[in-house]
């Protein structure tokens, strides 16, 4: 019979079956300790990676992808608060508005083509509700004996 090697298990989804009986598959990254009686856990320090530090790293040659000597970039994301009757302003993060705003800068024509199909399958739903109006009143006139229009 077909057994899956390792690293297929991996990739193959859970069944309902293995799921309901507790079973967890993990991403084989293994423990790094155990839990104690009491519930908290405990590290087994053998098992924590540790990376050994070259000899002589000040005097090492070679040299990071960005120089020291440049000056932190400033954030173009900013805020105005008074503090003490002076006004400051403060570097904050992106938000999702300014996600928006930029997305809707490169993507105006996309926007503008959406707005036009919203607009053009509103009038057509429109349409129809107005004319299955006028159907329904021309059957309740026939009913009623009055003469269609």
């Amino acid at each position: 019979m077909f057994k899956p090697s390792q690293p297929m298990m991996a990739r193959l989804r859970l069944t309902t079956k293995q799921v309901n009986g507790g079973y967890y598959k993990g991403n084989r990254s293994g423990s790094m300790g155990y839990f104690a009686k009491n519930g908290s856990y405990v590290i087994d320090w053998k098992k924590v990676r540790t990376y050994a530090v070259p000899e002589n790293l000040d005097t090492f040659k070679l040299t990071p992808f960005v120089t020291k000597r440049m000056a932190p970039t400033r954030s173009k994301y900013t805020k105005e608060i008074e503090k003490d009757g002076r006004p400051i302003t403060l570097e904050r993060a992106l938000e999702a508005k300014d996600y928006l705003d930029l997305w809707a800068a490169d993507n105006g024509q996309e926007v503008m083509e959406q707005e036009r199909v919203d607009e053009a399958a509103a009038r057509k739903r429109e349409a129809a509700a107005a004319a299955a109006a006028r159907s329904k009143a021309r059957r309740a006139g026939k009913k009623n004996g009055a003469p269609a229009a």
